[in-house]
């Protein structure tokens, strides 16, 4: 009986010792690459990711939010090559700062697909956000939740836009994915393309005269401060942001963990969704209002001037259509005329 008792507890210490390891192997932090920090959507969705996760694995899982795209020296479309590769445990990121890596992303880029929050909705909850994933997924990330930058508008030091032609010449600072230069191009605009980090300064000294960005980014910065005292709504494309976790990473969690993660990433995303587009919806426009109050000219295109660009660009569009992927653009397309 004794040596069944002995080696009943040397099984159950076994088992124990067997399920520790996965525990074991956790780092100490978790690194979480952003553009942007709080007060920004992006950076408050980063953070509640963290907080939430921290909570619910009671510090099992500590995540370290590093904003500025610092983990990749500021060059944000380095992102995803660096969390693939394990440099970057995880990371809010932008659709557009991956795109060089997965170029079925570009279709959130391309101009004028989607007038309206709930295309946008239709996109990341469709068809064509299940196929995005499975992309990500198949570079060796793990895709677990959308949130938003929010619909990109153009400002300049300059003079109100209205029409293509009101573009031409102007220098603008754009991110760096090619779609972007060709945009630009396509209005008459001359495109520079600079990080985030080094189109501020750029702004501040003239060196360019105007850049497209959610209003979220505009207020934060007090971009009215820096010459950019013309703005334009014209909801030309739209910036979906996703969280993910290299595969290694994911993979070293428990499968509760794993949950915890994903859940929690779902819910950080709702919430900087209803953060991105507060005082930006037809019931509220609070922000575009505040911005007024800076003494800013804000220009909202009638449908009739919208069609304008549209058509200036539709060139742009459909080279680009067969970059990203005739399916997926005409997947798109049908998910948002029966949104």
């Amino acid at each position: 009986m004794k040596l069944v008792k002995s080696l009943m507890a040397a099984a159950t210490a076994v088992a124990i010792l067997g399920a520790a390891p996965v525990a074991a192997q956790y780092k100490d932090e978790y690194r979480v690459s952003t553009v942007v920090p709080a007060p920004f959507p992006w950076g408050i969705a980063a953070e509640r990711w963290a907080e939430l996760v921290a909570e619910r694995t009671d510090g099992r899982i500590t995540m370290q939010i590093y904003p500025g795209a610092q983990l990749v020296q500021g060059e944000q479309t380095r992102e995803f090559t660096a969390m693939r590769r394990g440099v970057i445990d995880m990371a809010v990121g932008s659709t557009i700062n991956w795109s060089p890596q997965i170029s079925e992303l570009n279709v959130f880029s391309l101009p004028f697909l989607m007038p309206d929050y709930a295309a946008l909705d239709a996109l990341t909850q469709g068809p064509v956000g299940e196929r995005i994933f499975e992309l990500i997924q198949e570079n060796g990330v793990v895709p677990l939740a959308w949130a938003e930058n929010g619909f990109r508008e153009v400002t300049n030091s300059q003079r109100p836009i209205r029409t293509p032609e009101d573009m031409e010449g102007l220098k603008m600072r754009v991110v760096g994915s090619p779609i972007f230069n060709d945009i630009f191009t396509a209005l008459g605009a001359n495109p520079t393309q600079m990080s985030w980090a080094d189109a501020q300064p750029a702004l501040t000294t003239g060196a360019v005269d105007g850049q497209e960005n959610p209003l979220t980014i505009y207020s934060v910065l007090n971009m009215h401060e820096l010459g950019q005292t013309n703005v334009t709504l014209w909801r030309y494309l739209a910036d979906p942001l996703i969280f993910a976790v290299n595969q290694e990473v994911w993979d070293s969690f428990t499968p509760e963990d794993q949950e915890i993660v994903r859940q929690s990433a779902i819910e950080a995303g709702a919430h900087g969704i209803e953060v991105a587009r507060a005082g930006l919806t037809d019931g509220d426009q609070s922000l575009i209002e505040e911005i007024r109050g800076y003494g800013v000219e804000v220009v909202s295109l009638t449908d009739e001037e919208r069609q304008a660009f549209i058509d200036a660009t539709r060139p742009v569009y459909e080279e680009w259509r067969e970059s990203i992927g005739a399916d997926i653009v005409d997947m798109a397309e049908e998910s948002i005329a029966n949104r």
